[in-house]
């Protein structure tokens, strides 16, 4: 029986503008490609040509065109792209200047928001103009302690048309987790809120932002914009922060007027990401300007099939690179509709009010949140209007097959399911959906454009239909330019180009389709190994969370008796127990569709899976804890008092 779910018909993809591009660069390239896997070949067989169609058909907006395409090209990494070229990131994003919308920003259901362009563009000039009174030039950091708000974008692009460097995080994270980050990069000022709204709760941030600027004397200035309360500067513990000013107070003295965008080099540092952390201090990777512009733009123009005045809503954190990949889409003319807050307060259909709201266009999530709105039976295809609605994204872990049933079941019947996977380290994607092709169960659609994706095995061979380590095995412009304080490149080089020179090691165990699809099986250091076989967990995972009984999994491998034995736990419903029949049940669904060898030796219930601060669970910090050994680095982590919940367990001593 066939998987396929989902088809576009033949005129909308005609109307598509990755079938624009396609005869672009078959007029000017005298080509005749004929579909998508013909443009992917040519696309990674001559990436300087791709690389510079895409420049022009996206309309980069430089002040000088480059010299080279492409200098020295057989060196990962070393490769330099675009080289002579003059832009600024922030003038790219701020192409509009007019009065039709361009923000929509809601905090759960306690604060509503609308911006105009020319109201984007104007606080961004008068940000610019007070950031610059305050000393930050070209190369210096600039930081947010942010919620996903209008007032972190114009943060974000003042400090770009600078020429400075921005870097964030979600208020969520705790002190030390802050300080691991801000700490290394030394930022001159730090913006806030006072607080931020989760799960119907007023969350202040003030008392943090005291005890985190304190150990931070780099800091120079903290500028604070209002959420919880009107008038900031009243709030008490307002004053208990060092060298504070409220945002009214930072920009009083500069009227809005055009901007002046620093033009700077393709590879000039724009932002600061960072890994997550679980296994020491967190790896702070900094990202072109140029770069992180041209992939975004592809992504969102060929990929994602964004238009001008389309809205595109993406839920995540500041701490999570899809706020900075979203961010982008201003790129496009696109209205982002910004969200901030617990996605089920308070209720669980309150993105989807939001999206029949703003006849969203491009919805995006992760796949945990898919799987729990499941569980929550909410059919958002029942109560909401979302006939606008044409893409639907989820990334931060493997999409569950069962997932694409419930998204065409009880989402949309008539939608492109992108499941699209990348990261932090390339803040991009490495294969992600194309609206030209069909979606198949369980499958990510396509390897990106201009990305040499492939699959290889332990000798280095690339394979099909066969399970291995994704790498890519020529440059591309979102490259990390490198990581912080790493002056000889080591660090960098040690992440990625390591097992393989000169090809970059992502670090996903997954499998190329025959029909040039992508199906990831997790992250290869998680990847469990007993008798000498490798399992990807998330080959587990899609077992075990079609369960109803269960609402997630975690499972490691725990070393035993001169081998490895399989270990699952599991969070159970409220009110459920581990009984035998249970045991039986999830033992057998592994059984019946992967293999006996992935059928765990063990089954333990917990009351929490530790994850990461952008949700993603941890498996390496769990085997550490049930091994004995140390988590260097709990700040990284949403919930660390989780992981006590999984040492000394009598379970699996025996």
């Amino acid at each position: 029986m066939s998987d396929l779910v989902w088809q576009p018909d033949t005129a909308a993809v005609s109307r598509t503008r990755l079938t624009a591009f396609q005869h672009w660069v078959n007029s000017h390239h005298q080509l005749s490609i004929a579909d998508y896997a013909g443009l992917h070949d040519w696309s990674v067989n001559e990436i300087e040509a791709f690389w510079s169609a895409l420049w022009q058909f996206a309309e980069v907006r430089a002040s000088q065109p480059a010299t080279t395409v492409l200098q020295d090209a057989d060196r990962m990494p070393g490769a330099r792209w675009f080289v002579g070229a003059r832009l600024n990131f922030a003038e790219n994003l701020l192409r509009r200047r007019d009065n039709a919308t361009a923000l929509h920003f809601h905090a759960e259901d306690q604060c509503y928001r609308q911006w105009s362009w020319k109201q984007l563009y104007d606080e961004v000039s008068r940000v610019a103009q007070a950031l610059r009174a305050a000393g930050v030039g070209v190369g210096d950091r600039v930081a947010g302690f942010v919620p996903n708000a209008p007032e972190t974008l114009v943060a974000m692009l003042a400090t770009s048309s600078l020429g400075a460097v921005w870097s964030s995080c979600s208020p969520d994270f705790g002190v030390q987790g802050v300080l691991d980050r801000f700490g290394q990069i030394e930022p001159k000022v730090l913006f806030t809120s006072d607080g931020y709204f989760y799960n119907g709760k007023r969350l202040n941030s003030l008392e943090k932002i005291a005890g985190i600027v304190e150990q931070l004397p780099c800091i120079q200035q903290v500028v604070v914009w209002p959420l919880l309360n009107a008038e900031v500067e009243q709030d008490p513990t307002f004053a208990q922060v060092p060298r504070v000013v409220s945002w009214a107070g930072f920009t009083a003295a500069h009227p809005a007027a055009d901007i002046d965008f620093v033009q700077l080099p393709f590879d000039h540092p724009l932002y600061i990401l960072y890994s997550s952390g679980t296994t020491g201090k967190p790896k702070c990777i900094v990202h072109g300007a140029g770069g992180t512009l041209l992939q975004h733009l592809k992504e969102h123009i060929l990929h994602g099939d964004l238009h001008t005045g389309d809205r595109l809503m993406y839920y995540t954190t500041c701490g999570w690179m899809m706020w900075n990949w979203m961010a982008s889409a201003l790129a496009v003319g696109a209205t982002l509709v910004l969200y901030d807050g617990s996605p089920f307060a308070p209720e669980p259909g309150i993105l989807w009010r939001i999206a029949e709201q703003h006849q969203l266009t491009h919805f995006g999530t992760s796949a945990k949140y898919l799987s729990a709105l499941e569980k929550h039976d909410c059919k958002p295809g029942q109560q909401f209007d979302l006939s606008a609605l044409r893409f639907v994204f989820s990334t931060g872990s493997p999409l569950l097959p069962e997932s694409y049933d419930y998204v065409y079941r009880d989402i949309k019947a008539e939608v492109a399911l992108c499941s699209i996977s990348g990261g932090t380290d390339i803040v991009s994607c490495f294969a992600l959906g194309a609206p030209t092709l069909p979606v198949y169960r369980g499958e990510l659609q396509a390897r990106g454009l201009g990305m040499a994706v492939q699959i290889w095995n332990d000798a280095g061979q690339p394979v099909v239909c066969e399970k291995g380590e994704l790498v890519c095995t020529k440059p591309f412009p979102s490259m990390p330019v490198g990581f912080w304080n790493d002056a000889d490149g080591s660090r960098y080089r040690a992440a990625y180009f390591e097992r393989f020179p000169n090809v970059w090691v992502h670090g996903d165990y997954a499998e190329l389709t025959p029909r040039g699809g992508l199906i990831i099986y997790g992250r290869s250091d998680a990847v469990l190994n007993p008798g000498g076989v490798r399992i990807g967990t998330a080959e587990i995972y899609r077992q075990v969370e079609t369960i109803p009984e269960v609402v997630e999994s975690l499972c490691i491998g725990q070393d035993w008796e001169g081998d490895v034995r399989v270990v699952l736990f599991v969070r159970l419903r409220e009110g459920g127990g581990l009984d035998e029949a249970l045991q039986k049940l999830i033992r057998d669904r592994i059984r019946q569709n992967t293999t006996p060898r992935h059928v765990p030796a063990r089954i333990v219930a917990v009351a929490d899976i530790p994850r990461t601060l952008s949700g993603k669970i941890v498996e390496l910090a769990v085997r550490n804890v049930v091994h004995g050994r140390p988590v260097t680095n709990r700040e990284a982590l949403a919930n660390p008092q989780a992981l006590e919940l999984f040492r000394d367990l009598p379970e699996l001593q025996s």
